[in-house]
């Protein structure tokens, strides 16, 4: 849908396609100059923060992973691991490598949807993942099954590859037999395979030159590619503890959208592949490094085109490191770590798939929450995807408005946006003008 008028032009996009969950984007130009981005989400509030006041810390991981059926991982990972600091467990050995591997599990079936289904349409010139598979259905078929070996990782440790059920604070319900893992390796390897012919595929796009000025945000582990544990960096040269979070980065709300917003000193900022990737390379495979360097691709990308080029590589790392993982398992004694319920407060930042995402937890003596505070990535990186409109924005201006919204949301599309998870704010505050 467009407005126009002599001196001002709207261009609207009523829902954007190809994400998860339903938002819509509204540019405003004047001129040459865009006066206005607003990525509008406007999804119900789903107030999980709430949902989580009064509930037992039990509860706490399947509850969290009912926020998204794609990354429900990484919201058991975040609570965890804060659940823990109160309680004062650290998770070491063969359980800390479980949490490793489901990780993996989930980035590599969140990737390989976003990277086949939702994105690769884009370069390739069809409406729909469903519409390329008529004339790539080699690809597709790739990528579905790419897909499926993740979700046979999520399935074999987490009971279900949706809203997996068996992550529990100190462990697991139920660990895995050594036999059961080296079950899954032939189809890791083929898909180790499958994921270098996935960033060779991908390195061969026609990307649009586009390089803004990012500040990327990540985790950093000294020895390790970054899931569950690390300080927060930023390409800045900003280096803090997880504790220290809510002391740099800010929630606010807009008027359009009923998500929040992140800033980091008040600026918009990235996460996702892209900022982990150029932060910690030095940690990806030597397999992954000799693959960039085959397909000539220079680290960092400032491209965010090249996020898909990115979460390519992430995939081929996360099946290498499960194959690492599978290899070195051995069981161990017991599934959880024995818990000692105490109060206090204890906050945690693991890497889901399209970046950190942040959990807050006070919990009093009877192991009762009292108050939780969740900011996943598509709410810190949404001022960043405006920010990219804007820049974005003047090369468009003399496409027909079909065109100029199609661009728009290739653009929106690079950060493979969760808008559902992004809905979490609590405050609604309604302006009303008067018509006078």
């Amino acid at each position: 849908m467009s407005e126009e008028t002599a001196q001002t032009r709207t261009i609207a996009v009523d829902l954007v396609a190809r994400v998860e969950g339903e938002g819509a984007l509204r540019i405003t130009v004047k001129g040459d100059a865009v006066q206005d981005v607003e990525l509008r989400i406007f999804e119900p509030p789903r107030f999980f923060e709430a949902f989580l006041q009064g509930r037992h810390y039990e509860e706490v991981p399947d509850i969290v992973a009912r926020i998204c059926g794609i990354c429900p991982v990484a919201y058991q990972m975040s609570a965890v691991h804060a659940l823990e600091q109160i309680f004062g467990i650290r998770v070491e050995g063969a359980l800390r490598d479980l949490r490793r591997l489901i990780y993996c599990g989930e980035w590599i079936e969140s990737h390989a949807l976003h990277v086949y289904m939702l994105q690769a349409p884009d370069f390739l010139g069809y409406e729909s993942g469903i519409a390329m598979a008529k004339d790539h259905a080699a690809m597709v078929t790739r990528g579905l099954r790419l897909k499926k070996a993740g979700n046979a990782i999520m399935t074999l440790l987490g009971g279900r590859s949706v809203h997996p059920v068996s992550v529990k604070v100190g462990g697991f319900s139920r660990v895995p037999l050594r036999r059961e893992l080296e079950g899954l390796k032939d189809e890791l390897l083929w898909a180790r395979d499958a994921a270098v012919e996935t960033v060779r595929w991908v390195a061969g796009f026609d990307y649009p030159e586009f390089s803004p000025d990012y500040n990327y945000v990540a985790l950093r582990h000294p020895d390790e590619y970054p899931f569950n544990e690390g300080q927060i960096i930023a390409s800045s040269g900003l280096q803090l503890t997880v504790n220290e979070f809510e002391e740099h980065f800010t929630e606010h709300q807009v008027a359009y959208s009923t998500a929040l917003h992140c800033a980091l000193h008040g600026s918009p900022y990235l996460v996702g592949p892209l900022a982990r990737v150029n932060l910690n390379r030095e940690h990806l495979t030597p397999l992954a490094k000799q693959v960039l360097a085959d397909q000539e691709i220079a680290l960092p990308l400032r491209n965010p085109f090249h996020g898909i080029i990115a979460r390519s590589i992430e995939i081929l790392y996360a099946l290498e490191e499960s194959l690492r993982l599978i290899e070195w398992y051995e069981p161990p004694p017991v599934p959880a770590a024995p818990i000692t319920v105490r109060p206090g407060i204890g906050m945690a930042c693991t890497e889901a798939p399209r970046g950190i995402l942040y959990h807050r937890y006070e919990v009093d003596g009877d192991g009762i929450v009292r108050e939780a505070k969740i900011v996943p990535p598509t709410s810190q990186n949404q001022s960043r995807i405006e920010q990219d409109l804007r820049l974005y924005m003047p090369r468009l201006l003399s496409l027909p408005e079909k065109e100029a919204a199609l661009a728009c949301e290739r653009v929106i599309r690079c950060y493979d946006p969760c808008i559902s998870c992004a809905t979490h704010f609590l405050n609604l505050e309604i302006k009303r003008e008067s018509g006078t």
